[in-house]
């Protein structure tokens, strides 16, 4: 079985597909003027702005539904793997990747605002909506609902569970059969609550996490201040093959920041567009930007977190391509979560330990919790044209048991699955976006020309030529804008068009 996942994974991650994201990411940012760096005053204004609504959530709660799938064991686990594979370079490529993936991400996400639909009273959206009515190509909509469905309805969340048992067993002893069982209830209670109740539990546990997580490894970093600046030339000379130890690993280093990269912050993935849709704004664009800044929260605050965490300290391994060590700071410890427990527990004895698998449960629960909202959207959308009410408890049913194998497998199984999961949607997404990014971009040139004459930019997409934007029709965000102003919520129906 592992063989043959790692074949085709060979296959999807090719070089072709590590090059792609970076030139896609190269090519967005070019096209929107370097949106990431222009608007980072309003991304962070916009995260806190707009309110829930019967049918949507407010842009924060979307913000936190993101995060929630972005900030999961990739940021622990993956962050360390990337450095055992890649050298610490890797770390600089995760950044790189993070960089010219927010204008990606700002794509996808205004793309998904822009073709949203509201289906069973709720705001849906996502790639499987804006390649169907933005490209005008069905099949393709639904072969990616499909590869969505079962990236992360069956191959991503065991990642994410069998790095909970990892951690937990570690620190506490405790059986990966028990927390098999303990995710799977868990679990449970929150996906049969509906869209709401992952948005509320997002909301309340993302930021808490993230911000807990980074203040600790903050803590070790300026306990160990003095050898950062050594740290960072480590990472930048590793990145270019300057260093003699890791030189040779030079593309390792490019490849495996990049895919775990990818596998982090999910710009261009199609993973982020599908909750930046559930959110109720005036304008697409306004999610758009909330949505590239959490590229920036996820990696390069909370793996960078990690990464210098684990520099500082020394404990962490690396190894060539054929298996040679290159450089061994952890002996005998797998990697992955393992690294990051024993570099805190080193720096914060009794404590650390345990404050990674806490950690660790969060992030990586609250990704699951992500991942079945995703599937569930894909869902919804087949459900429109077929009216098969079962699916949707047969995904829930599916989760739960690929939550269950996860957790009792060996990790590069897992692992490997989930990549296998990420290259596809990945591929599929980003020839979409290339193919569909003048509606975005014309979005952002909208948006920057209403902020320019001092408005709350609303969207009217049949003054730009843009086609199919039904839920956008008529005066519906003016309308929205106008009981936004009055202190009321949304209200998207019919009678606003």
């Amino acid at each position: 079985m592992s063989e043959l996942v790692n074949a085709i994974n060979g296959v999807i991650w090719s070089p072709a597909l590590i090059y792609l994201c970076l030139g896609v990411g190269l090519y967005f940012s070019l096209r929107t003027r370097f949106l990431q760096l222009r608007h980072i005053k309003e991304m962070v204004r916009l995260m806190f702005d707009g309110k829930s609504s019967d049918a949507g959530v407010s842009s924060f709660q979307a913000l936190a539904m993101t995060l929630a799938g972005r900030v999961g064991t990739g940021n622990i686990a993956g962050v360390a793997t990337a450095i055992t594979f890649g050298g610490p370079g890797a770390l600089f490529w995760m950044w790189m990747v993070a960089f010219l993936g927010a204008s990606s991400a700002f794509v996808e996400s205004t793309l998904g605002q822009i073709y949203k639909e509201k289906l069973d009273g709720e705001y849906r959206g996502g790639p499987a909506f804006y390649i169907e009515k933005g490209l005008g190509i069905k099949w393709y909509a639904w072969l990616f609902a499909i590869a969505t469905i079962f990236a992360c309805g069956v191959l991503l969340p065991g990642v994410q569970a069998n790095s909970i048992a990892s951690s937990l067993q570690t620190a506490l002893a405790v059986d990966p059969n028990v927390t098999a069982a303990g995710l799977a209830l868990l679990l449970g209670f929150i996906i049969f609550g509906g869209v709401k109740r992952i948005a509320h539990f997002a909301s309340m546990v993302v930021p808490f996490m993230a911000l807990g997580y980074i203040i600790v490894a903050c803590v070790i970093i300026a306990l160990n201040i003095g050898q950062l600046p050594g740290v960072i030339l480590l990472i930048w000379k590793s990145a270019f093959g300057f260093d003699a130890g890791f030189g040779a690993i030079l593309g390792l280093a490019i490849m495996w920041g990049v895919k775990r990269g990818v596998y982090s912050n999910e710009a261009g993935q199609g993973t982020g567009p599908h909750a930046s849709s559930a959110a109720a704004v005036s304008h697409p664009a306004k999610q758009g930007l909330v949505q590239a800044f959490s590229v920036y929260i996820d990696t390069l605050f909370v793996c960078s977190a990690t990464g210098f965490m684990l520099l500082i300290t020394g404990l962490y391994n690396v190894q060539g391509p054929d298996g040679a060590a290159l450089h061994t700071g952890i002996a005998g410890v797998a990697a992955g979560p393992g690294y990051v427990q024993t570099a805190m527990e080193t720096m914060m004895p009794g404590f650390g330990n345990i404050f990674v698998a806490l950690a660790l449960f969060f992030f990586a629960f609250t990704t699951i919790v992500a991942y079945y909202y995703i599937a569930e959207t894909n869902v919804a959308y087949i459900g429109r044209s077929l009216r098969l009410p079962w699916l949707k408890t047969l995904l829930k049913l599916a989760i739960m048991a690929a939550t269950v194998y996860g957790t009792v497998k060996t990790a590069d199984l897992a692992w490997g699955l989930g990549d296998i999961g990420v290259g596809l949607m990945a591929w599929l997404n980003i020839a979409a976006i290339l193919l569909l990014q003048k509606p975005a971009l014309l979005a952002l040139r909208d948006y920057e020309q209403q902020k320019k004459q001092g408005l709350d930019p609303v969207f009217h997409p049949e003054k730009l030529g843009i086609k199919n934007a039904d839920y956008w029709g008529g005066k519906r965000a003016e309308h929205n804008l106008e009981r936004e102003k009055e202190g009321h919520e949304f209200e998207p129906d019919e009678r606003s068009a």
